[in-house]
């Protein structure tokens, strides 16, 4: 029997994708929710809601006792764990049974086996799967995991025993690297899964990243659902993946997928669980990497190719069903591919981002699917991972498949965050990428240093145009961002309705007449001058400046098929999407899609003038981005040197550090270790040695 209720133990895209197939088989809902996210879009879609806690995640989404009260306090049958935050822990899994509740994926014994990585390597040499060569001894202390470093050799790589995502990973190249590595690695580990154990491994040296999925039931039958490849990954997070995998042969596919039920068969396995595998793009070797005990981020592309609901496998093995297909009945039809949208900057480091999402818009086409965790109008805050949505496309073949995934990215409209989007679009139009000559140091060869390309002339004229046309007196903004800014003092800037010159537009009369605009892309400044009306404008770029250029511009009345507004730019049709959100002391940001990216604009009022001065003196450090501060290695009155680590900010799970720009003194430190702080508040003060008397 199904259930009749399932609380699904987490948020953003997974809980509502699990929602959508308990929708569709008759099963009511439940949702828990922190207080970051009482008004997030996975809480309205449950049939019931229950708050845990605060926003922190320890405090909500890791409280092991609280989920399991909000379930047993619901009358939920089962729990869905989705992926992340407590899926992989076996403590939790075996306080869902306790409480006399259905846990939804495999047994406690085997998360905790698959989940110790030197055990799990143990196990499945046993079992004859090929493993990665390393010492995979527990609880080495640090003098006898350098011992173990120098048997393997360099290059090799450090890995936490528990947990994954790249959380506890660090290459290291030689033995100077060593000791700031293992510290790096054992911090990050104990932060993001209470457990510093570490092992070590060979580094490979040209890796491609393959995964097998496979099922189980209580009834002893295994099956895999064919492999996918993830080798496309920034800092050991995958971006793309995609299946079947160009990376591998027939024979070699096989092979895998059979080493990968063997795995699952060496652990009694039972649920959804994904084997990874390490291919030595040189040898052609492949071995063991790990066991993902939970459903995947990735398993979209399987239910494409595979015409099956591997949500809806994993309740009904849950509930004593069968598995719904034999080996043989399980095959594969065309080619997909998945991209995962980050709210992060790509040209910053693949920094996160927070802020609010002010549109997002994927139009609707064939073979397309969207799994998102946010809409217009949701909070994206520091607190959880930075993923919004996953893009997913599914064609006959793999050349089909890449054209219509560069489609949906040249169509996709964010708004409100900076995300990896142009990046991807990026990513997918490589020459490498549509040959499939993919591996994990793809982003490294291919697209280092990457910087957005900045707005043309065409595009500034057509933005100009619209914002002109469409001005309108600015109302006082409003929401979270803008009460906070209040509080600080902070007033944005407010236009008198009955002002008629706010009013009226573009059209003036005479030679100096026409509505000024001042567009700020990063570094480069534009002034735009847009005269006339939508029938027949003369817009100028860079009107200040000695050679100026014209253009034409008329604006059409009726939006196109996606609903964007069509400017035509001497002759030239550009359709964009123009999201303007009020700011402070005339200020606006200007979100537009264009030229199949998003460009943002900072709209200024000519008179403003910018104030370049970093936060504090030309010597502060600012936070890139909103966190809470891990540790602070100085103090006042130390010498530094040009690169050393002053501190470590922590954002969305990611550990980042904060080096000195030059060689000097730490003058003023503004924050100790636990501290939060925003994006752009000041950390710590050098004086450089050469302007210190």
């Amino acid at each position: 029997m199904m259930f009749d209720r399932v609380l699904v133990a987490n948020r953003g895209e997974i809980a509502r994708r699990v929602m959508r197939t308990c929708r569709a088989l008759g099963v009511r809902t439940v949702a828990v929710f922190s207080d970051a996210d009482v008004d997030a879009p996975h809480v309205a879609e449950a049939d019931h809601a229950v708050r845990l806690g605060p926003a922190p995640a320890t405090e909500s989404y890791l409280d092991v006792e609280a989920v399991v009260a909000a379930a047993v306090d619901s009358g939920a049958q089962a729990v869905h764990p989705g992926y992340g935050f407590l899926s992989e822990n076996a403590t939790f899994a075996q306080a869902v049974m306790d409480a006399g509740l259905v846990w939804v994926g495999p047994s406690p014994a085997s998360i905790r086996l698959m989940g110790d990585k030197a055990a799990a390597k143990a196990r499945m040499r046993k079992a004859g799967v090929p493993v990665v060569p390393g010492v995979d001894a527990t609880a080495m202390d640090d003098e006898q995991l350098a011992a173990a470093c120098e048997d393997v050799g360099f290059p090799l790589l450090l890995k936490a025993v528990a947990g994954g995502g790249g959380k506890g990973m660090r290459p290291v190249h030689d033995g100077s690297e060593l000791a700031e590595a293992i510290a790096a690695a054992r911090r990050e580990a104990a932060g993001a899964f209470g457990d510093d154990r570490l092992i070590v491994e060979r580094l490979i040296g040209r890796p491609r990243h393959v995964e097998v999925q496979v099922f189980g039931d209580t009834h002893g039958q295994v099956v895999h659902l064919f492999e996918r490849d993830c080798s496309i990954q920034r800092r050991h997070q995958k971006i793309v993946e995609e299946t079947p995998s160009p990376s591998i042969d027939e024979p070699m596919r096989t092979a895998m997928c059979q080493a990968a039920v063997e795995a699952a068969r060496a652990v009694d396995y039972v649920g959804a669980g994904t084997v990874e595998f390490i291919v030595d793009a040189d040898t052609g070797e492949f071995f063991f990497l790990e066991m993902n005990t939970r459903l995947q981020v990735e398993h979209p592309v399987t239910e494409l190719v595979t015409g099956q609901d591997l949500v809806a496998w994993q309740l009904q093995v849950a509930a004593g069903q069968r598995l719904p297909c034999s080996q043989a009945q399980l095959v594969q039809h065309g080619h997909a591919i998945e991209v995962r949208v980050y709210a992060e900057d790509p040209a910053a480091g693949f920094l996160p981002q927070t802020g609010t999402v002010t549109r997002f818009d994927v139009p609707d086409a064939p073979g397309v699917r969207v799994d998102a965790g946010v809409e217009s109008g949701t909070v994206v805050a520091r607190f959880y991972d930075p993923m919004l949505a996953k893009l997913v496309v599914h064609a006959d073949d793999r050349a089909a498949a890449v054209a219509r995934m560069s489609d949906v990215l040249a169509s996709t409209v964010l708004h409100g965050v900076r995300t990896n989007l142009a990046h991807l679009a990026e990513v997918v139009a490589t020459d490498a990428f549509a040959a499939g000559e993919v591996d994990t140091g793809f982003l490294d060869r291919h697209l280092p240093d990457w910087t957005p390309r900045a707005a043309d002339t065409t595009e500034l004229a057509a933005v100009a145009a619209v914002i002109a046309h469409h001005s309108s007196p600015v109302a006082a903004p409003t929401g979270s961002r803008y009460r906070d800014a209040a509080e600080r003092g902070v007033r944005p800037a407010e236009r008198d309705p009955s002002d008629p010159w706010g009013r009226l537009g573009p059209w003036r009369l005479g030679p100096a007449g026409g509505t000024p605009v001042r567009l700020v892309e990063g570094e480069a400044e534009h002034l735009v001058r847009v005269r006339g009306r939508a029938d027949r404008l003369s817009v100028t770029v860079d009107a200040g400046l000695d050679d100026p250029t014209a253009a034409d511009v008329t604006l059409d009345h009726d939006p196109d098929d996606h609903g964007r507004t069509v400017a035509t730019v001497d002759g030239t049709r550009v359709p964009l999407a123009l999201t303007v959100e009020p700011g402070w002391d005339g200020d606006q940001q200007v979100w537009v899609h264009v030229g199949g990216r998003t460009v943002l604009l900072d709209r200024r009022p000519v008179t403003h003038h910018a104030d370049n001065t970093a936060v504090g003196g030309v010597g502060t450090l600012a936070s890139p981005m909103p966190g809470a501060v891990m540790e602070v290695r100085v103090a006042e009155g130390d010498r530094v040197t040009a690169g050393q680590v002053l501190l470590l900010v922590e954002a969305m799970k990611m550990e980042h550090p904060v080096t000195a720009p030059t060689d000097g003194t730490v003058t003023v430190l503004h924050v100790a270790a636990g501290d939060a702080v925003e994006a752009g508040a000041a950390l710590v003060e050098v004086t450089p040695d050469d302007e210190q008397e």
